[in-house]
């Protein structure tokens, strides 16, 4: 089988929006015989170009560019956020993190309140695959609120095994490297528990475990967020470092060989799962999904785009997206089509034949488009950022971008890299969009005098 090649998807990324394949389309309008099982894999702080199928050098994720190509990979992806909770409240939501308190970044870093979590009454991801028969399952990380306050069981999942906190040591399991944090290591559901080994297998085996024991009764939701390959910066084989580490940021640590391990022990990961979907008997009626919360760390590739993880130029935003869904999507495809964190909860949601009202959720239901029987949908996407006063919005192939008080229009499929400063020669363009995100901006929340940002600066390296 043929693995799409970057020259192909620099080609894509510039082409006129389409969907570049037709597909095996489903049964009309009809309830499928048999609901899918989801698993969506999403990982952290991964760069635009750090798999094969989007121009790694390092030829180290074979199996997800094996996912890629029996799939279709979408080269206009978006994390809702530059960095992960405010993406993680998105994605949970259905909606702009804008409007909760809890997707205001960061205010799940030092001197959050105890209580901040999404609203109980908010239906999520996990509630409305529940509330459809569904069995929901988190593993990996969780960084929306503390158990058992505002953790996974309280937010529509049956089952948890994660870290609840938006870092951990891959060894230790903590953030706080003291141990004395009274919310802090490994949970299984509410409580907190010991396990031993690297935490991106241990992720692994928790998800391998439960599809060979599941029932066909009982469809699953299985939400798999490995923290990889966020820092701090350690291999599977590298204990002796999480032994030494003083600063779970990692700040004078790591390199690309060893993001690179790191990267090929997550993809190693999947690639056990997806061989015990099909052990299982499971691979063709599960729906893959893989993501990543926001763009690149250090180490991170984002050719052919700039900027990284706290930044809303593309490389801190965009992420590539998987989905493969056999006998539904068609496989070795590449889209154009726009889709955001937010845009899965809908999505996803129809597959089971009983589609959500999209009325309640900024996210879009983009399954026709995937499934081939739509065309793609231009979209209008909104960001904003209080570190750097950054705000961005996309429309189309233009984006306009603002950071530090200084104002931008850009062409992306002209210029992907955004460095043609377009605002002076299309002014009527930059101001409908200037005037489109004010207006947007004016329907979310403020983010709070006592300074979420001021908290960032001392979270982000």
């Amino acid at each position: 089988m043929r693995i799409i090649n970057f020259k192909r998807l620099a080609l894509a990324i510039l082409a006129v929006p389409t969907l570049m394949a037709s597909v095996l389309s489903m049964a009309g309008s009809e309830q499928p015989a048999s609901k899918p099982n989801i698993l969506f894999i999403m990982v952290d702080d991964m760069g635009y170009a750090d798999l094969g199928v989007t121009g790694s050098r390092s030829k180290n994720t074979v199996y997800l560019d094996q996912l890629a190509n029996d799939g279709v990979l979408l080269t206009n992806g978006y994390a809702n956020s530059a960095i992960c909770s405010p993406s993680r409240t998105a994605l949970l939501s259905g909606k702009y993190q804008y409007r909760f308190p809890v997707g205001l970044e960061e205010p799940l870093g030092p001197g959050a309140p105890a209580d901040i979590g999404l609203p109980y009454e908010t239906p999520t991801l996990a509630s409305e695959f529940k509330k459809r028969g569904y069995e929901t399952i988190l593993i990996g990380k969780w960084h929306l609120g503390d158990p058992p306050i505002h953790g996974p069981l309280q937010h529509g999942y049956d089952h948890f095994l994660g870290i609840p906190k938006g870092a951990s040591d891959y060894f230790r399991h903590r953030v706080d490297l003291s141990g004395r944090a009274p919310i802090d290591g490994l949970y299984k559901d509410n409580k907190s528990v010991q396990k031993k080994g690297y935490l991106t297998d241990i992720f692994a085996d928790e998800a391998v475990e439960f599809i060979e024991n599941t029932s066909s009764k009982k469809p699953f939701m299985m939400s798999l967020h490995f923290n990889a390959p966020h820092w701090p910066w350690e291999g599977p084989f590298d204990e002796a470092v999480s032994k030494s580490l003083t600063d779970i940021f990692h700040r004078d640590g790591g390199s690309i060989a060893t993001y690179q391990e790191m990267m090929a022990r997550m993809d190693s990961g999947v690639g056990r799962i997806l061989a015990a979907l099909k052990e299982k008997g499971l691979e063709d009626n599960t729906i893959v999904v893989f993501t990543s919360d926001n763009g690149a760390e250090r180490y991170s590739d984002t050719w052919p785009y700039t900027g990284n993880k706290g930044e809303l130029l593309e490389g801190g935003i965009r992420t590539p997206i998987i989905i493969r869904w056999p006998g539904h999507i068609e496989a070795n495809t590449v889209s154009t089509q726009v889709m955001i964190s937010m845009d899965f909860l809908p999505t996803l949601v129809a597959a089971t034949g009983t589609p959500v009202d999209e009325k309640e959720y900024d996210g879009v239901n983009l399954l026709g488009v995937l499934t081939g029987q739509a065309h793609n949908l231009e979209r209008t996407l909104f960001w904003r950022f209080n570190a750097g006063d950054q705000a961005a919005l996309r429309q189309g192939d233009w984006k306009f971008f603002r950071a530090d008080g200084k104002e931008w229009l850009f062409n992306l499929r002209e210029n992907p890299r955004e460095r043609a400063q377009l605002k002076d020669k299309y002014p009527d363009k930059f101001q409908q969009l200037k005037d489109a995100w004010e207006a947007w901006n004016s329907e979310m929340l403020a983010y709070p005098e006592n300074g979420y940002s001021d908290r960032l600066k001392d979270t982000l390296p």
